[in-house]
């Protein structure tokens, strides 16, 4: 009988050791590398959106794997802002919210679209240039100052249709997280 009881005691500790090594929690401060599976754009996307992805690397905590590459991981969308047509571009950022299962909490990634200000300077200024050439041409110095003006609403009409500069980020993107918390 007692060595009944002994075996059934070591066999008890032996799995409530392994059960806690396969609960081991990522640590705060590791980086976490991952694929994105699907793209993601400040246009479409809204807070609280899920995406997901793959780990890239094995999760190494105390010489033992707690999360190996290919795991699935999910993550949200927090911040998510379209574009406008003239100025601020678009804006995405996102979180890693699991891996492998395991609920954890991230640093954020974001993106912001390209500036409008390039873009839309070469669009007015240069419709504003070729109207005061026509203008000119057409009607002298009075000319002109008219051709430029409709010109350069010509070109703000161009810049406002062709404008919006969303942030995305791409299918496949390869991106490094940092993790806040583990659960």
């Amino acid at each position: 009988m007692t060595i009944r009881r002994l075996l059934t005691f070591v066999l008890m500790l032996g799995l409530t050791f392994g059960l806690k090594l396969n609960a081991a929690t990522i640590p705060a401060g590791t980086a976490i590398t991952v694929r994105t599976s699907s793209s993601l754009s400040s246009g479409s996307a809204h807070v609280g959106d899920t995406w997901e992805g793959s780990l890239q690397k094995d999760v190494v905590v105390n010489g033992h794997r707690v999360a190996r590459a290919g795991d699935a991981v999910k993550g949200k969308v927090t911040l998510a802002k379209s574009s406008g047509r003239l100025h601020a571009p678009g804006q995405l950022s996102i979180r890693l919210t699991s891996i492998g299962g395991q609920t954890v909490s991230s640093s954020r990634y974001s993106r912001t679209g390209k500036s409008h200000t390039k873009s839309n300077a070469t669009k007015i200024g240069g419709g504003a240039a070729a109207g005061a050439l026509v203008g000119a041409l057409v009607g002298g110095g009075k000319g002109a100052a008219i051709g430029a003006g409709a010109g350069g609403a010509a070109g703000t009409g161009v810049a406002a249709a062709t404008g919006k500069q969303e942030a995305v980020i791409a299918s496949e993107s390869v991106i490094t997280f940092t993790i806040t918390t583990s659960h």
